[in-house]
């Protein structure tokens, strides 16, 4: 698990974020899940934009380049919607519906640490 971190203020956006590294952990992502219940977010890497097909909740959803600095912010993207690429993305950062609250900027710097 991870903790993702707003650098500038120490926010925590996540305490429990898993890693979507590989073809099949990033090919199912959050879809067919009913929640977040055991983790908190998920970093979906590489990855420039996603489609929430087969999701059944509304997600926040930051996109991230290789310096975690946010690239695109989206907020309560609903099931069976899909972004377009973000060409300065290289990460994606989904979490439940509601946790960003308009707190989150593109430039906002995002630390990754190992719990």
């Amino acid at each position: 698990m991870k903790r993702i971190i707003v650098k500038h203020n120490d926010w925590v956006i996540a305490k429990d974020a898993v890693i979507a590294d590989t073809f099949f952990s990033r090919a199912r992502g959050l879809m067919f899940r009913k929640d977040l219940s055991s983790f908190d977010g998920m970093l979906i890497a590489p990855c420039n934009s996603i489609h929430t097909v087969g999701m059944l909740f509304t997600i926040d959803v930051v996109f991230l380049n290789k310096k975690y600095e946010v690239v695109k912010v989206i907020e309560n993207l609903k099931p069976y919607r899909l972004t377009r690429p973000y060409f300065r993305a290289f990460q994606v950062l989904e979490l439940a519906a509601g946790t960003l609250k308009e707190r989150l900027q593109v430039g906002d710097q995002l630390e990754i640490t190992h719990v």
